[in-house]
């Protein structure tokens, strides 16, 4: 039998992932006190490259917005986006008309299909602290037969997505939080009606694993015909397999086999990918990703045309004031949570 670990790798700025996920964008930003706009003083912006921010100067960094830090609008296509916001805020707007703020562990589940613009802005909220950023972005590509579906956004709220809380053996804690799939009798909220992870033999599973100092965690067995990987992107030092394993790297795992891991001397932050390979080719150019050229001509003209609906919102980098945690969806309904108060 092969040994569960099949390889280590430093992580990076966009973490590798393998089939069917395209890669983890991985945010973590120590943002200044924020102004009446949403953004950053003015004085912070000087000798950056606005527009195209990622330098991560004094620690943080503005990315394509010029005003407020994030992602002004932009194109998807041929694929779907899981946005999970562990610290702060990130504000959604899309060309369906619809829009939403998410934050403090809540996830954002976006299947782009035939195509979408979509923004995503992240305010400053606070104007009498820093507003810490940590946030994940996930593409999960999608099979042929799901490329030119209908784009749908869904909100999972961090009050309904399931957390799994336990101990070992030394009355250590461990935590496993499912955005998606299943961790022992936790089964997560439902992903978009047309997402790959909509069909439980897909296998598709998203878990964020949080260890206590000193706990010792195993992995289970999972299904042999997925691929999964695990980041390690907070923490000391974890032990597993005879390796000594330092925070910043990610593991490709055989997902048949479990995997025992033994955390260092700090709490130890993870994020879980696995799921069954599509195996179908993939042709990705920059926001669309197709089977073929051809089909990527296809979508480029598509938006060209059409710009996937166009933009119905007032600025590229488009945020939303004083409010709290909601979201507006396609459809006309509102749903309204716990309110921020601004200060």
């Amino acid at each position: 039998m092969s040994k569960p670990v099949l390889k280590i790798k430093e992580l990076g700025f966009h973490w590798e992932t393998k089939d069917p996920f395209m890669f983890c964008a991985f945010h973590q930003d120590q943002f200044p006190k924020g102004e009446a706009n949403l953004g950053p003083p003015k004085e912070a912006l000087k000798g950056r490259f606005l527009g195209n921010d990622f330098q991560k100067k004094d620690g943080w960094r503005m990315y394509h917005g010029q005003e407020v830090p994030g992602f002004p609008y932009h194109p998807h296509a041929g694929f779907e986006t899981i946005t999970l916001v562990e610290q702060g805020y990130a504000d959604h707007s899309d060309s369906m008309g619809a829009k939403g703020r998410f934050g403090e562990g809540d996830a954002q589940w976006m299947t782009a299909g035939k195509g979408v613009l979509h923004s995503e802005m992240f305010p400053l909220l606070h104007r009498d602290q820093e507003n810490p950023l940590l946030l994940f972005q996930i593409w999960l590509n999608l099979p042929r037969r799901s490329k030119k579906v209908e784009p749908h956004y869904k909100m999972l709220w961090h009050e309904n997505i399931p957390i799994v809380e336990e101990q070992d053996e030394n009355g250590k804690t461990i935590k496993v939080k499912v955005i998606a799939g299943k961790y022992k009798s936790e089964k997560a909220l439902d992903p978009t009606p047309d997402s790959l992870a909509a069909e439980d033999n897909n296998d598709i599973q998203v878990w964020r694993i949080t260890l206590e100092a000193g706990a010792e965690f195993t992995l289970p067995a999972g299904d042999a015909k997925s691929n999964r990987v695990l980041f390690f992107y907070e923490g000391e030092e974890l032990k597993t397999e005879g390796f000594e394993i330092p925070e910043g790297h990610s593991l490709d795992l055989d997902a048949s086999q479990e995997l025992k891991l033994v955390n260092g001397t700090q709490k130890a932050e993870l994020l879980l990918l696995q799921g069954k390979p599509i195996n179908e080719p993939v042709v990705q150019q920059g926001p669309f990703v197709a089977n073929s050229r051809e089909e990527m001509s296809e979508i480029i003209g598509e938006y060209q045309r059409t710009h996937f609906g166009g933009w119905p919102w007032p600025k590229a980098e488009f945020t939303h004031g004083d409010r709290g945690r909601f979201a507006l969806f396609a459809d006309g309904t509102l749903v309204e949570k716990s309110q921020q108060e601004l200060t």
